[in-house]
């Protein structure tokens, strides 16, 4: 089959095409037949940096990168139960760790993935794993009906589902993007839009309850300034933090700190029944070929994306 692989970290000319055996799935796996996946920031992190990449997937090389997927299974392992032959499942397979999504198939265990609404496409279900899951584990447990929250980056891959599932929570959502993506994001449910390259959301923005930060440095700091005491801001970049973070965030009493997402069965379940219900829906902004898949990491080092990017098999 089919499969792009990472020997060493770098640009994007270390990706490189090849074939290998087909896997075989092991007694609690499920073999899928890829038909979409989708790219990630993490997956140009990763592919980029030693450190993050021993601290995602470990040190065995080469690696096969990707975690988000939409296919159909083509064998089940002895133990599988929920799924079958034929079936159209999506999920985020093995986050943080080796998931080999960037291939015509790859093996899952059984409970990280869910069935495909009928409602969506391969593609709109692989658009729909690791940044929905993301926005869904950090916002679920911590917004309530009526909170005032601050979304930065709101058109991007986690804040545009972060948008739709923090007003499905009744929260009172503001955002950060530029002007040209107003539209889009007061279309997905945001209350108030901020450009943040006109204005500072520090000096206009007071008693907010919860921040959910997609960029760090600066605008993690200035976010802990809006907060109201005892308020949350939740950051995903990097797990290191400026060491003014913590001493503003002690200072002003408010809880500051990092999230990494982890593959759950429940959870992309509740994305399944999210998506049949039209409570979310995701914006793919550009589709790629798997031949394709160097510009689609180019797309998102473009640091402009809007919604996701896909690579359909």
């Amino acid at each position: 089959m089919k499969t792009i692989i990472l020997n060493k970290t770098g640009n994007v000319e270390n990706l490189e095409f090849t074939d290998i055996e087909k896997p075989v799935a092991k007694e609690n796996e499920v073999l899928i037949k890829i038909k979409a996946l989708s790219i990630n920031p993490v997956d140009i992190k990763v592919r980029s940096s030693d450190q993050l990449l021993e601290m995602i997937c470990g040190q065995e090389r080469p690696l096969v990168l990707g975690w988000d997927l939409a296919g159909i299974v083509e064998s089940i392992g002895s133990d599988v139960k929920t799924f079958k032959k034929g079936d159209h499942v999506f999920g985020m397979v093995n986050f943080p760790g080796r998931a080999n999504a960037y291939a015509e198939y790859t093996t899952s265990p059984e409970n990280h993935l869910a069935l495909m609404p009928k409602n969506v496409s391969f593609s709109e279900a692989a658009a729909t794993t690791l940044a929905a899951l993301t926005a869904l584990q950090v916002l679920q447990t911590k917004i309530t009906k009526g909170d005032k929250i601050l979304i930065h980056a709101g058109s991007g891959g986690v804040g545009h589902f972060a948008i739709q599932i923090a007003k499905s929570l009744g929260a009172f959502v503001i955002t950060t993007c530029s002007d040209k993506n107003k539209d889009f994001v007061l279309s997905l449910g945001a209350d108030q839009h901020i450009d943040y390259k006109t204005i500072k959301f520090e000096e206009v923005l007071t008693d907010i309850d919860f921040v959910l930060d997609t960029i760090g440095g600066e605008t993690l700091l200035n976010s802990i300034k809006v907060l109201k005491k005892t308020g949350t801001v939740i950051s995903l970049p990097s797990p290191e933090f400026l060491p003014e973070v913590t001493i503003e965030a002690e200072k002003k009493e408010v809880d500051a700190s990092f999230f990494m997402v982890e593959s759950n069965q429940n959870d992309i379940n509740t994305l399944k029944k999210m998506l049949e219900n039209e409570e979310i829906k995701p914006y793919i902004s550009k589709t790629f070929s798997f031949d394709q898949i160097s510009k689609a990491h180019l797309e998102i080092e473009s640091g402009r994306t809007v919604g996701k990017i896909i690579i359909e098999l």
